[in-house]
């Protein structure tokens, strides 16, 4: 069988769980934007038209979209999404996205699952690894073929929001499903390497886990090379390549982000937030938010709440 006809069989196979679940999310989403759901790691996004390219910072999760199509830009690294691939975000990594397929006819409709490596750890502890271990170490974002099995136990999640009686019994059972197909999936390696303990991947995370509790402190990479037991040039290696930046860059984003959040939901002023997540300088933070929002943070702010760059 060749592969484009395989390819082809295999997108026949999606096509109904694909229109079924785009009008559970349709349903489900009456406007654009994050819906939260009855089930907590459960999220739901619509757009009804593209987006501008928009800094976010994508945290672990599962992306499986029903219709319409978006991509993430990584240090240049372009990964894209759609009804027929999803996104895994194994660490929390600050991210450039944008809708690139979208209209009021057809949404951009996509759901979101939280992802616990602990509970990745816990199902391969039960489980036989199907795939080989990755080489070297990989970046902690990936996009890879939707399969009909997985499509399936995506559906089943969803159709519990349906019947909230039955969701506390049968929720873990489809979200564990859901862990275990990408886990055998062609890329499956990249989400088992972050989950075993004392992998690179591990270490990696545990250095991210600090940055991210510790973002407004003055930290040093020594600190960080401890937390993740390398040494500091070891950590600066593995740190770039899966996350595409230094330890401090990434944490210069993190108070970035942090610092827009404080300021649109909270309605700091500029140097407040500036100061409450760790600059001294009113300046550099303008500038440097300039560099990575596109706009001076009040400007910026404002075009927000216009709806200026919905989601």
């Amino acid at each position: 069988m060749s592969t484009a006809f395989a390819a082809a069989t295999d997108d026949a196979l999606l096509a109904a769980p694909r229109t079924e679940l785009a009008a559970r999310i349709a349903r489900l989403t009456p406007a654009d934007g994050m819906h939260e759901t009855a089930l907590a790691p459960l999220q739901l996004l619509r757009a009804s038209s593209t987006t501008q390219c928009a800094p976010a910072v994508y945290d672990p999760a599962i992306c499986v979209v029903a219709q319409g199509r978006k991509h993430v830009l990584l240090d240049g690294e372009r990964y894209v999404y759609d009804a027929l691939h999803y996104l895994v975000v194994s660490v929390t990594l600050p991210v450039v996205g944008q809708v690139i397929d979208a209209s009021p006819e057809k949404p951009y409709l996509c759901l979101r699952l939280s992802v616990n490596p602990q509970d990745i750890g816990a199902l391969m502890l039960e489980t036989d690894s199907r795939t080989g271990p990755g080489t070297g170490i990989d970046r902690g974002l990936y996009s890879a073929r939707s399969t009909a099995p997985l499509l399936d136990a995506v559906l089943r999640l969803m159709r519990l929001l349906d019947t909230p009686q039955d969701a506390p019994v049968l929720a873990p059972l489809a979200i564990r499903e859901i862990y275990y197909r990408v886990l055998i999936g062609e890329l499956g390696h990249r989400l088992r390497e972050l989950a075993t303990a004392d992998s690179r991947a591990e270490r990696i995370h545990r250095a991210i886990r600090v940055l991210r509790t510790r973002y407004s402190e003055a930290l040093r990479v020594d600190e960080l090379a401890d937390a993740a037991c390398m040494s500091a040039s070891a950590l600066h290696h593995h740190f770039k390549a899966v996350t595409a930046m230094s330890p401090l860059q990434y944490q210069k984003q993190l108070r970035l982000h942090e610092a827009r959040r404080l300021m649109l939901s909270l309605g700091l002023e500029a140097n407040a937030a500036a100061h409450r997540v760790g600059y001294e300088s009113a300046s550099q933070f303008s500038r440097e938010y300039k560099r990575l929002f596109g706009a001076p943070p009040r400007q910026e702010i404002d075009r927000l709440r216009g709806g200026e760059l919905a989601a």
